[in-house]
């Protein structure tokens, strides 16, 4: 018998104390890199977008792996790269923990657009907020 797996996820990190210290110069760097972790790990990824404090991916997961599995593996090898390369001033750390949201077929299309439109939706919430309103959203899918 042959398996099918079709789970899309939407995962959320913040840097270590929510310094917001992705900045532009490093920005695309860092996505860049995640994303293509996300396909070393067998995992579709549709879009990698955040805001200097953290970051926003949608992916599809790889069925032999779990979602712990590929976000602590994408956490830890993200901070490596940032370290290695020297890309910020200070170490870099990623805060401990991650938001993991399922995400139903019909729903794909608005959160890849929601985590495209980063920018304009902080400018008006907060990451708090923000995470409040994801839950919120979540919820009402079920």
């Amino acid at each position: 018998m042959h398996s099918y797996n079709k789970i899309w996820i939407h995962a959320i990190w913040a840097t270590k104390y929510r310094a917001p210290i992705l900045n532009l110069e490093i920005e695309k760097k860092v996505h860049n890199f995640i994303a293509k972790k996300f396909i070393e790990l067998g995992c579709q990824i549709l879009i990698v977008n955040g805001m200097p404090d953290h970051i926003h991916c949608l992916f599809k997961i790889n069925p032999n792996k779990s979602s712990v599995e590929v976000i602590k593996g994408i956490k830890g090898s993200t901070t490596s790269f940032i370290n290695q390369n020297k890309l910020l001033k200070n170490k870099f750390a990623w805060q401990n923990g991650y938001a993991c949201f399922s995400v139903s077929k019909y729903a794909v299309n608005t959160v890849y657009r929601y985590i495209k439109n980063q920018k304009q939706h902080h400018s008006k919430k907060s990451y708090d907020q923000e995470i409040s309103d994801c839950i919120k959203f979540y919820e009402t899918q079920g």
